[in-house]
Parts: structure tokens; C-alpha cells; sequence
């Protein structure tokens, strides 16, 4: 019972570090959009979140405005705003 072993007999594994290192951030909110290169085709966005948050949007005006909300719900997104020091939640 020594060193763990490869395929090989007597051949020592290569243990390498993670190449991607866990750093505690996960995605909490994304925007979807699908621009066709044909400006005849009319585009599309879905927004939503871990929170609850979900929109969607067809035509070039109304993926315009998604976009602005999806920036504005990520300012006040409950999942996103950091706590107040020295209050937990309930």
C-alpha cells in the first residue's frame, strides 16, 4: 500500500490542480437573445432568474425594453443585493 498506481503497474497517477478553481459565484440571472442576420426575421428574448424573475419579448422594440428591464432587475434582484452587515435572513 504505497502510492496510488496508474494503469501501469508501478506507474504513479498524475495528480494535477483543478484548472478551474471553484471561486463561489454562480449564475443567478441570464438574457437570451436571438438577432437573425436577416433584418426581415423579427428577434426574440427570454430574461429570467434563480428568483423567480421571467420575461419574455418578440420584435425589435419590445427586446429592446427586455434588455433595459434586465438590467433593472438585476439592481434590484433579491438574490443580488448584498445584505446588510450584521443581519441574516429569516
Amino acid at each position: 500500500m504505497g502510492e496510488p498506481k496508474g494503469v501501469a503497474e508501478g506507474v504513479p497517477i498524475a495528480v494535477r490542480p483543478d484548472p478551474h478553481p471553484d471561486d463561489g459565484r454562480r449564475p443567478v440571472a441570464w438574457l437570451h437573445i436571438v438577432a437573425p442576420p436577416s433584418w426581415g426575421v423579427t428577434p426574440s428574448a427570454r430574461s429570467w432568474c434563480t428568483c423567480g424573475y421571467e420575461r419574455h419579448a418578440i420584435g425589435r422594440a419590445a427586446v429592446l425594453q427586455l434588455v433595459a428591464a434586465h438590467g433593472e432587475h438585476r439592481t434590484t434582484c433579491p438574490l443580488l443585493i448584498p445584505k446588510p452587515e450584521g443581519r441574516t435572513a429569516a
